[in-house]
């Protein structure tokens, strides 16, 4: 098809292919960037915590004595049994912090005790025996913790020589950022003290508890147990069974202190839930604004393409008359709407790359993928070809007769 005659058309109707064209391209701009947005959203909330999440539960119940002489490890060792004796439990554990939980703490780690900057950031989960089973971590390499290696706070706050962390577990995102390409089983690394951790396992993934804890996925495993009242009972149990032992859980830990306050008793699947709720309703609300922009951009598009038909009926009518079939009036319009939307695009992709120059400056989002700009053009095309096609079926069924009457 020749498109002189199109260009010399859209010459004599400046504005109205311009609105258009500014229309398409600010659709091209936004959408590219919110697809982009929404997949981050998505790629988010995808992430594995590396726990048998569907398996756990969380009860939290401190204390409420005020007495000072209390054996706090006397205390949780009182309640792991009780809550080892529940029907249903498979394990149990105590821990500092839990995925999607409200802690956030994080430990500099060092592969040389001179050295003075760390290497990373890595979030530290403490716990008594059992936790790596509790959580239902997968060992990659090495193996767990023996039971002569768990310590006792009380002895790491102490100080002197027995003071030191004897055996540390990874997970696989810490082992390649320490030692990439290598077995990490073996190295020793520095983070409490000056006295070397030596790596005796790794596990597959080990989510850090929250977001709050700065960049990185480094998360370790150390067997420290943390003799305090406001510590994370971790239970496993039969996922059918989650609610019924988290109730009987509750209830064994009030036989023994009926004053106990419970502050948290959660299914760690709803925890993911709640941790997530924000980034689903972000995730929605960007593809209601892509699909209201895309419906607002076809209306435009049927707009215009209706305009002209009716303004063009004589010309129509005229091309007709002079032999012009339905199908060519048709692939009139449907090219006209092409080289509009092409236009449009260009220029969107133009403005989707500065728009991400903008996010990535002011929100710190990552630089927009190449891909995405092709799969925005796609769509529009696609969408403007939809949009011209009724008005322009319409103006290919006009009867020349008719047309060459109109004024």
């Amino acid at each position: 098809m020749d498109i002189r005659p199109i260009f010399s058309t859209l010459r004599r109707h400046k504005t109205a292919a311009a609105l258009i064209v500014m229309e398409i391209a600010l659709a091209c701009a936004i959408i590219c960037n919110a697809i982009y947005l929404i997949d981050r959203r998505i790629d988010r909330m995808a992430r594995p915590s590396g726990a048998v999440e569907n398996e756990l539960v969380r009860l939290q119940m401190p204390r409420v004595s005020l007495d000072e002489t209390l054996d706090l490890n006397a205390y949780v060792a009182r309640d792991l049994a009780a809550l080892r004796a529940v029907p249903g439990v498979l394990h149990v554990a105590a821990a500092t912090q839990i995925p999607y939980g409200n802690s956030s703490s994080t430990s500099g780690v060092r592969l040389s005790d001179d050295q003075v900057n760390n290497t990373l950031i890595a979030s530290p989960y403490l716990g008594s025996e059992d936790l790596l089973d509790t959580l239902g971590l997968r060992l990659i390499a090495g193996r767990g913790f023996n039971a002569e290696e768990y310590v006792d706070m009380a002895r790491i706050d102490a100080g002197g020589e027995d003071s030191k962390v004897p055996a540390v577990i990874v997970n696989r995102a810490m082992a390649q950022a320490l030692f990439p390409g290598e077995d990490a089983v073996g190295k020793h690394i520095y983070s409490w003290g000056s006295a070397p951790m030596p790596i005796v396992g790794v596990v597959e993934t080990l989510a850090r508890p929250n977001d709050r804890s700065g960049p990185g996925d480094a998360t370790m495993l150390l067997p420290v147990r943390v003799a305090s009242p406001n510590l994370n009972y971790l239970i496993r149990t039969d996922p059918a069974q989650r609610r019924e032992v988290l109730e009987a859980a509750e209830a064994a830990l009030k036989r023994i202190d009926p004053n106990r306050v419970t502050v948290n008793k959660d299914l760690i699947s709803e925890l993911r839930e709640q941790y997530y709720r924000q980034d689903r309703a972000m995730a929605a609300l960007l593809v209601v604004v892509c699909i209201a922009l895309l419906v607002v951009t076809a209306l435009g598009i049927i707009g215009l393409a209706s305009f002209w038909v009716q303004q063009r009926a004589k010309q129509i009518g005229i091309r007709r008359a002079l032999g012009a079939t339905r199908g060519q009036i048709l692939r009139y319009f449907q090219v006209e709407n092409f080289l509009l939307a092409t236009m449009g695009i260009a220029l969107g992709m133009l403005l989707a790359y500065g728009l991400n120059q903008l996010l990535m400056a002011r929100y710190e989002l990552g630089r927009l993928p190449l891909m995405y700009l092709p799969a925005g053009a796609l769509v529009l095309w696609a969408l403007g070809q939809i949009a011209v096609y009724w008005p322009a079926r319409r103006a290919a069924s006009v009867p020349p007769a008719v047309a060459t009457r109109s004024t």
